[in-house]
């Protein structure tokens, strides 16, 4: 999957139409290989992310869960600290 798609459920505040826009192109763009569709391809790329962000924002507005809301903040730390864990690969000098 995607690297910069992210979760969007479960956060306070929740994520705005934006966020889920933006996911969402993300995932268009992931599956179809494109970063910019041609003029032709325009259409059905921009109805595929319209469609997607639909489905995106009523499945999180019908999700439960009982665990407490996460923020931001708290997702970052994370994902900082998961990066700082990582092995470097070392490159290949010439």
């Amino acid at each position: 999957m995607c690297r910069n798609i992210r979760p969007l459920f479960n956060f306070e505040p929740p994520a705005t139409d934006e966020e889920i826009r933006n996911a969402s192109l993300q995932f268009v763009r992931k599956i179809s290989g494109f970063a910019k569709p041609s003029h032709a391809n325009q259409e059905p790329f921009e109805r595929a992310v319209d469609e997607i962000t639909s489905a995106a924002r009523d499945l999180i507005a019908s999700l439960t869960t009982l665990a407490a809301s996460h923020t931001r903040e708290e997702q970052a730390a994370r994902a900082k600290m998961r990066a700082t864990r990582r092995p470097t690969v070392p490159l290949k000098s010439g």
